[in-house]
């Protein structure tokens, strides 16, 4: 049991000190809301002090916490290690004492009412000196209702020895009214808020914040509100602290743990909000890392998203910073000669050294298949494109293959390549020869807002375009945006020096739009139709790969990084 008083503490003299340890030794019994005893021993002790008494009760009846504060405020401590629990509340019920003699000023603060929703404490008591008597006050949550302002209920009790509800019934009907609020998740399920925050020179939020929304499906998050904002950035907070308070309270009333910002957080605006809340924080970069680390299944997969998820935390490694626990479990512990935080930053950078040096031998393992393949006379054709448009579908159809293809981001992380018989051409079929082979390479998906981290860590894997006698280049053609993630990838691409490298455009899925939309993204692109699950227009793209795949191999010098 604590016996540290917490709050102001300044000038008791020891014999004070003691009397208010005291109090730790008191018990409740766990029926009531506040014994009698101990509120005239709290009320007498805040008159001889003057200053405000508090303690912290759990549901056993046991004290947790004693507080001291000014005449005016008290100041709670920070309650992270009590979790919270059924209908996402503390556990804990506040009880204080108010020295104000004006009755007509009311007994609990507004201050101490926004405390009650922001902590979710079971309830706050406050307790009034009387002749003969302790007069109350409580308050507990209630349902918002959809309202962005604290709802609560309050009830006063003229007489404290008088009352008589079992507390442990009455937080019970708390708890099943607040339980409407919660939105209620199945399994394993994680609930989640996305923000959005975007300036005048954001055009498209909607846009951007579909695709969070189909990231945090990916990341088996489900999504239970939304919050989009135009304004000017906020250099500390991102949205805000007044917006920040609001959105902290909104994902506590309906149970959402994690906050998800649709933007690359800056170390101290991560800090920032991580300080502010115990929930979960995740940025748009963070939930791809998330992603990646659950995708990857080889090898060279794991230690390549290892490498970015390590050099994107280590700015945010900070001294009695809960907030990287919550991500990453902590690094490190007390060495000799140096610090947590010191040791935790080491180990992270002997890691990635080490991780490097493995990938430097990966790399050089690509460059052998690579000699292997030029000696074989094979050309190789890439498949890239925006992530989820059906490039490991058509890889499968292809080549036969057996890949991951599924409905979600970033489903193929791991390159494959496989063998494609191109079918013989008239000259060739006359002549009696076969056809053509071809190596072909299913690449990882593009996005927009790729981490930096992540395009450095997986260099080695997108080494194989340099290489790419032919870029087969596949778009969404059900995706209305379809032209911008095109765009976006061919950005990315030019970024590589790629941009010049030979490219055929294959406008997938037309059987899940109009013909007419079909034409007019084909015209736009200058691509064909295909559908990869119907196997439609699949002879047109070998016929178009057979006649762009030069037939001589032609030495391409790789790019310098």
């Amino acid at each position: 049991m604590a016996v540290e008083i917490s709050g102001n503490t300044k000038g008791l003299a020891p014999s004070q000190t003691r009397a208010v340890q005291k109090l730790f030794q008191r018990t409740v019994d766990p029926t009531e809301l506040v014994s009698l005893e101990l509120a005239r021993e709290m009320v007498s002790l805040a008159e001889s002090l003057r200053r405000r008494v508090g303690v912290l009760i759990n549901r056993q009846g046991r004290i947790e916490e004693v507080i001291l504060g000014t005449r005016e405020i008290l100041y709670i401590p920070d309650l992270g290690r009590y979790r919270l629990g059924r209908a996402r509340l503390r556990n804990l019920r506040l009880v204080f004492t108010d020295l104000s003699k004006d009755k007509e000023q009311a007994a609990i603060p507004f201050d101490v009412y926004a405390d009650l929703e922001r902590l979710r404490l079971d309830m706050v008591v406050s307790l009034r000196g009387a002749p003969n008597r302790v007069s109350m006050t409580y308050a507990y949550l209630v349902p918002a209702r959809g309202s962005d302002t604290a709802a609560a209920a309050t009830e006063e009790v003229k007489d404290a020895g008088a009352f008589d509800a079992n507390f442990l019934e009455l937080i019970d009907s708390v708890e099943q009214s607040l339980a409407s609020e919660v939105v209620q998740l199945s399994g394993n399920e994680v609930g989640a808020v996305l923000v959005g925050v975007y300036d005048s020179k954001d055009d498209d939020p909607e846009t951007s914040m579909l695709e969070l929304r189909e990231l945090a499906r990916t990341a088996g998050v489900k999504v239970i509100d939304e919050i989009v904002q135009k304004r000017r950035i906020d250099p500390k907070t991102f949205i805000g602290s007044g917006k920040l308070q609001e959105l902290v309270l909104r994902c506590l009333r309906s149970g959402a743990e994690v906050l998800i910002f649709d933007a690359e957080l800056k170390p101290s605006q991560w800090r920032s909000i991580t300080n502010s809340t115990e929930l979960k924080v995740l940025d748009r970069s963070m939930l791809i890392l998330d992603i990646f680390a659950q995708r990857a299944q080889s090898s060279d997969g794991r230690l390549q998203v290892e490498l970015a998820q390590l050099k994107y935390n280590l700015p945010r490694l900070v001294e009695k910073d809960a907030g990287l626990s919550r991500l990453s479990g902590g690094i490190g512990g007390r060495g000799p000669g140096e610090t947590k935080l010191e040791l935790g930053r080491r180990r992270i950078r002997d890691r990635i050294a080490e991780l490097e040096q493995r990938l430097s031998k990966v790399r050089e393992s690509r460059d052998f298949r690579r000699g292997r393949r030029r000696e074989n006379q094979l050309q190789l054709v890439s498949i890239v494109g925006y992530t989820n448009v059906g490039k490991s579908t058509l890889f499968n159809l292809l080549t036969g293959s057996q890949v991951i293809a599924e409905n979600k981001l970033f489903a193929t992380l791991d390159p494959s390549q496989r063998r494609l018989f191109l079918p013989a051409s008239e000259e060739e079929q006359a002549s009696g020869k076969s056809g053509r082979t071809v190596i072909v390479s299913d690449t990882v998906g593009f996005i927009r807002k790729l981490p930096q981290e992540l395009e450095t860590a997986f260099r080695a894997t997108l080494e194989e375009l340099y290489d790419a006698a032919l870029l087969v280049h596949v778009v969404d053609a059900s995706d209305p945006d379809a032209v911008r993630k095109y765009t976006a990838v061919r950005k990315i691409l030019d970024q590589m020096t790629l941009g010049d490298a030979p490219e055929l455009v294959v406008c997938n899925k037309i059987d899940k739009t109009s013909d007419e939309s079909v034409a007019i993204l084909s015209r736009e692109l200058q691509g064909i139709g295909v559908s990869a699950s119907k196997k439609i227009g699949i002879a047109e793209l070998l016929s178009r790969i057979d006649r762009l795949v030069p037939t001589v191999v032609r030495e391409t010098q790789r790019v310098a990084e």
